[in-house]
């Protein structure tokens, strides 16, 4: 009879998932024990990089990745990640490791007290089989549910001497496909935008995870709606040069009320409606009639208001894109240009972000975690890639962008790949600078520096908070923190190096960190 790990190993195979990101432990080497060939490890030097870097794969290639976490202080190191991964709606299999069985009546050294209740509720689902015997059938209902929508973590947690015993066999199943949308509901939602005058649609990260970008541009066209991206999504889901794209929503009640107030009917799409970060007066418009189309049925039922639709993205835009009359009523969308920005020393954030615009191939991903200079990323390095061309944090919490960014290069290596972080968020995964250099990532990291948590002193003075503490950096040193880890770095100071930098950078093989001072004024959030 085949051993769990070699079933293991095959169901991992049947499934495509033979990168396993992972920072090892000792309950861990019976999993890793006569690695096979045909499978890549992927070592990370602390666990919220590795799950972060499993994340940014998982998204980018839209398979489940694999992460392996030692017991239960590398799931501690992991749950920040493994956070952004839950709101990123990632499908990761965490394989956690475990004392052995017949220590479990005590609490053994490195055991995990109560594993499964541990990284609860930022998994779908999690489990410590009660045999060593249903470990694979464990696995492969941790791989179904992952990648069933709405997607998102599991976690199983292997005792050490399960990986030597005999398993039971699991046939392979192939992945739950999505779901469509109810034919008189959708057709509810067609009438409605047919009979708009000034129609919206609103997209969120899920159109661009269900590869229907194109459908919601057609839909869109058809329409004649104006787009907006939704608050805090972590996804591009309509290219922002597109002439119907509206802008962004705060995530704000009374500002996004009186942003939508201009329409009569607006549908929102793979997207919550609404995700708010500041308390705002609820004193602003009545909403105009929404319709909620999710894959989530909790989602769905904690909206404040409208009809909800439960169907994956793309089922449901391609079922309008068939029920909706093309109209050629004028567009209602006015954005305008904003105005370059000049060349100062110390340089803006805008100037540096509209010089990565520039420098920016066709096919490149932005990955991106800079808080307190998002609003002009928004204006000055619009992202046009019609699907995955862009990811960040859908949880705020920081240390996704330097490892997401290393495991978005891993996923799809053609692909230039710019990581755009704070100087702040940098400090939270600096550790994946080694393993891009140990795995050859063709990934530039601009890091920006401000010498400041620039976001929460923004956020200070709009609550008028007086004299926070904790929020001034400074004496960072990127380019020795790079070198030291084993990638080429460039200081960039003033403005008239670069350009010549970032194309240095952008053209290269392998990973280069950019430390690019900016001056620490800020604008504020919302």
């Amino acid at each position: 009879m085949a051993s769990v790990r070699e079933l293991t190993r095959d169901l991992l195979r049947s499934w495509g998932c033979t990168t396993v990101f992972g920072n090892p432990g000792s309950t861990e080497l019976p999993f890793l024990a006569d690695w096979p060939d045909d499978f890549r490890y992927v070592l990370g030097l602390h666990e919220s990089s590795v799950v972060a870097m499993a994340d940014g794969y998982a998204q980018f290639s839209g398979r489940p990745a694999v992460v392996n976490l030692h017991s239960s202080g590398g799931v501690g190191h992991g749950l920040g990640s493994l956070v952004t991964a839950f709101r990123n709606r990632s499908p990761l299999l965490v394989i956690a490791g475990q004392q052995a069985r017949s220590l479990l009546n005590g609490e053994p050294f490195l055991g995990a007290v109560d594993a499964p209740q541990f990284p609860r509720p930022y998994v779908k689902w999690s489990a410590q089989p009660a045999r060593a015997a249903d470990v694979p059938a464990a696995l492969a209902r941790g791989l179904q549910m992952a990648t069933q929508p709405p997607q998102g973590p599991v976690f199983v947690s292997v005792p050490v001497d399960d990986w030597d015993q005999p398993g039971v066999d699991v046939p392979s199943r192939p992945q739950v496909t999505g779901f469509g949308p109810d034919p008189e509901a959708i057709r509810v939602i067609a009438t409605a935008l047919d009979a708009a005058e000034r129609p919206a649609i609103v997209v969120g990260a899920s159109v661009d995870a269900d590869d229907a970008v194109e459908d919601a541009i057609e839909l869109a066209e058809r329409t004649r709606a104006a787009v907006w991206a939704s608050p805090m999504s972590s996804r591009c889901s309509f290219p922002e040069d597109h002439p119907l794209f509206a802008g962004f929503l705060p995530p704000a009640d009374r500002q996004l009320r009186q942003t939508l107030r201009a329409y009569d009917c607006v549908l929102v799409i793979g997207a919550p409606a609404f995700v708010y970060h500041v308390e705002t007066p609820a004193d602003g418009p009545e909403l105009p009639p929404l319709h909620l189309v999710h894959d989530d049925p909790t989602v769905l039922s904690w909206a404040p208001a409208g009809s909800g639709l439960l169907s994956t993205p793309r089922r449901a835009i391609r079922a309008l894109n068939e029920l909706v009359r093309e109209t050629d009523r004028p567009a209602s969308v006015e954005r305008l240009k904003p105005e370059t920005p000049a060349a100062t020393v110390p340089m803006t954030g805008a100037y540096v972000l509209a010089a990565i615009r520039r420098a920016l191939p066709a096919d490149g991903v932005i990955v991106e975690e800079v808080p307190s200079h998002r609003n002009d990323l928004r204006e000055h390095l619009p992202i046009t890639a019609r699907g995955r061309g862009f990811f960040t944090i859908a949880s705020g919490v920081l240390g996704y962008g330097l490892p997401g960014a290393v495991g978005v290069s891993l996923a799809a290596p053609e692909r230039p790949v710019i990581a755009v972080v704070g100087d702040g968020s940098a400090m939270y995964g600096i550790q994946a600078l080694w393993t891009a250099a140990k795995e050859h990532a063709s990934v530039t990291f601009v890091v920006l520096d401000n010498a400041q948590y620039a976001a929460l002193r923004s956020m200070a003075e709009s609550a008028g908070v007086a004299k926070a503490p904790g929020v001034d950096l400074g004496g960072l040193d990127f380019c020795a923190l790079a070198a030291g880890m084993g990638c080429r770095s460039r200081l960039v100071e003033r403005p008239e190096e670069l350009d010549e930098a970032l194309a240095a950078a952008v053209g290269a093989s392998g990973p280069t960190v950019l430390h690019v001072r900016v001056d620490p004024g800020y604008s504020p959030l919302y």
